[in-house]
């Protein structure tokens, strides 16, 4: 992605952190024909000797585990908060509206996972992090409903080989910081999650 230098973040914890609070990624390869083909899943996230490793799965008529399993490469997108930049944040009036948003990209590479337990032991890891009281249920519906919904999905892990993390917060623009955190504090729910961060990075206090 178009990474500007004041934008970009190289701490894995954040980047870790996004992944975490907003777990609905985009997953992008290529078709058949060479076209970008997108799947939104909810994706695990978890680390191997220091090394960022994605876990999800897809129901078995996608076609998206035939292009992973044809060509391996691919990319994983994360968009965590984002709201309007209103050009009245400035006192120049000579300013244009802006977008401000976090996000995390992810060059992978993938390995399918069809073994009935293998895929378990990955829906597990999913199940603990939305609803862990739901895995007690999922126990008790037994082995042969367990085995007819294994074999309805392919499992895959997605090994990170580059991460980039972009906190687009107007970093740049130092003259906007107070108005903008103002506005964000008094804003929707999304604009008071970019309000905390731009604290967190301290702009504007």
């Amino acid at each position: 992605m178009y990474l500007p230098p004041q934008f970009e973040s190289d701490d894995p914890l954040i980047a870790a952190e996004l992944m975490r609070e907003h777990p609905l990624a985009s997953l992008v390869s290529t078709d058949a024909d060479g076209l970008p083909f997108v799947t939104h899943l909810p994706l695990h996230l978890e680390l191997r000797d220091g090394q960022p490793w994605l876990l999800g799965h897809c129901a078995k008529p996608n076609p998206h585990w035939r292009y992973l399993q044809e060509r391996s490469a691919a990319l994983v997108t994360f968009l965590g908060p984002h709201a309007y930049l209103s050009p009245s944040v400035y006192l120049d009036v000579a300013r244009v509206p802006s977008w401000n948003y976090l996000a995390v990209h992810c060059t992978v590479r993938a390995t399918l996972i069809d073994d009935p337990m293998a895929k378990d032991a990955l829906l597990k890891k999913l199940i603990a992090d939305h609803e862990p009281a739901y895995a007690a249920r999922w126990r008790s519906l037994g082995e042969e409903f367990a085995r007819k919904m294994l074999a309805g999905i392919v499992g895959f892990e997605l090994q990170v080989l580059k991460m980039q993390c972009k906190l687009k917060l107007n970093q740049h623009r130092p003259e906007s910081h107070g108005a903008l955190r103002a506005r964000y504090a008094a804003g929707s729910e999304r604009e008071r999650e970019l309000g905390r961060w731009m604290e967190r990075l301290g702009l504007g206090g």
